[in-house]
């Protein structure tokens, strides 16, 4: 049994962190599918930006969205639903199949509205009815996103939340799901509204890398996972839970996200390895899912107690590291980035239409 069937076998759910329309019209999505098992698809700024600018292959449409008036935003919009749109529905047995939990396609609101929620809850919204039913739309969980999150999930929108870089903030996101789901029921609403919690994972072994001895190197990040998840099932095993559940409320699912290994050093299927769990996701780059096909080890799951999270912690705080700090850094920084990226991306599709008009 291939590694990537293994995982599947286990529970947790394979997905592809990158979109492209090339890989859509060539047939390399469709292999991925059929040969290495994804069941959903996760996109951001940085990944748009780098299809869009490569090749050719958004050109015509470009053209045609820059003859009716469209400003760059609005132009990347409709290109990137175009693409999520035609993923989601090579997505969609899975996602009858499973009854609505696997086959998703991830599209994210502008990250300029990170810290401003009533633009987030709008946008969510209007993405959501221009796009199909298995899409989700990502919102990052920033204080600001965190009552986003609640309103979109209490209008029915199914909610990705990103940008989650530690415990605390994946569990204030898990409260903001609740909290949507209860207003629900209390209204008499159905309560089956997906949602998934994405955790990013290799950041924090960036951030530490060249303030930790050499056995230490790309431990925190596995041990930021290992935490929330334990954090994560004690929620969804709580009688709030099992009451909401009861009620036909769903799981909102733990994903591991930012899971390609950027230390060459270090091997290529880490968090690919690291995180096996049921009920779980792990969505990953091309060269990650390749490589965990090729040559990727399917060890004993997550342990429920979190294994040696806390001994890592301590290690890393005895380094002089505060890993709070470091949480809320890594998540504006996160947000920033995403920003920057928008910004080049818009400036990429500025430039494509002057120079497809010229």
């Amino acid at each position: 049994m291939k590694p990537t069937q293994q995982l599947h076998e286990l529970g947790q759910s394979l997905w592809l962190d990158n979109i492209t329309r090339t890989m859509l019209d060539d047939g390399t999505e469709q292999r991925y599918i059929d040969e290495l098992d994804i069941t959903g698809q996760t996109s951001n700024p940085t990944i748009f930006d780098k299809a869009i600018s490569s090749g050719d292959a958004y050109d015509e449409q470009i053209s045609e969205l820059r003859e009716k008036g469209m400003e760059p935003e609005d132009i990347f919009f409709e290109l990137a639903l175009a693409d999520v749109t035609r993923a989601a529905r090579m997505f969609a047995d899975v996602h009858k199949e499973t009854n609505r939990m696997d086959g998703w396609v991830s599209l994210e609101v502008s990250p300029l509205f990170a810290y401003d929620t009533q633009a987030t809850i709008q946008q969510a919204a209007d993405l959501y009815g221009r796009a199909e039913e298995n899409n989700f739309i990502k919102i990052p969980g920033t204080p600001e996103g965190l009552p986003a999150i609640e309103e979109s999930i209490y209008a029915g929108v199914p909610i990705n939340v990103t940008l989650l870089m530690s415990t605390d903030q994946t569990m204030a996101a898990a409260e903001a799901y609740l909290k949507g789901i209860e207003r629900r029921i209390e209204d008499g609403l159905d309560p089956d509204v997906p949602s998934v919690l994405s955790l990013f994972i290799s950041r924090w072994d960036v951030a530490v890398h060249d303030e930790v001895p050499d056995e230490m190197k790309n431990t925190l990040g596995v041990a930021v996972g290992k935490a929330t998840y334990t954090a994560w099932r004690e929620l969804f095993e709580s009688e709030r839970w099992k009451g909401l559940a009861d009620q036909g409320a769903r799981l909102q699912r733990l994903l591991f996200a930012s899971t390609g290994t950027k230390d060459p050093e270090a091997s290529d299927t880490l968090y690919i390895e690291a995180f096996a769990a049921p009920d779980t996701i792990n969505t990953m780059p091309d060269k990650t899912l390749l490589a965990f096909a090729d040559h990727g080890k399917v060890g004993d799951p997550l342990p429920a107690d979190g294994g040696d999270a806390e001994e890592v912690f301590q290690a890393h705080r005895d380094q002089g590291i505060d890993t709070d700090a470091l949480a809320l850094k890594l998540q504006k920084d996160g947000a920033e980035a995403f920003s920057k990226s928008w910004d080049e991306l818009l400036e990429t599709i500025k430039s494509e239409s002057e120079r497809l008009a010229a």
